[in-house]
């Protein structure tokens, strides 16, 4: 089950979760960052050190933003061949 990116990212994009992601699964989008959920292996890394609190397992995702769970692989079908966010 992947992780999903949920509304406190909105204007914020941190890139704290980009740092610590082993596989580069998190990309950013116009106005969030997004978690590819076929490549995201849950490792869980990213959801402490998101400073905002955004990432929730998807079946852990607070009932008002559940619908990021859609937005997020949509970003994916919408954006083919995205390049993941840069580490700094």
């Amino acid at each position: 089950m992947a992780y999903v990116i949920a509304e406190p990212c909105i204007d914020v994009k941190d890139k704290s979760c980009v740092e610590v992601c082993p596989v580069d699964c998190i990309y950013e989008g116009p106005n969030q960052l997004f978690i590819h959920p076929d490549e995201c292996i849950d490792c869980g890394a990213c959801e402490p050190v998101c400073p905002v609190k955004a990432i929730f397992v998807e079946d852990e995702t607070p009932e008002q933003w559940r619908h990021f769970i859609a937005l997020n692989k949509q970003f994916f079908v919408d954006n083919p061949g995205v390049q993941a966010a840069t580490k700094n």
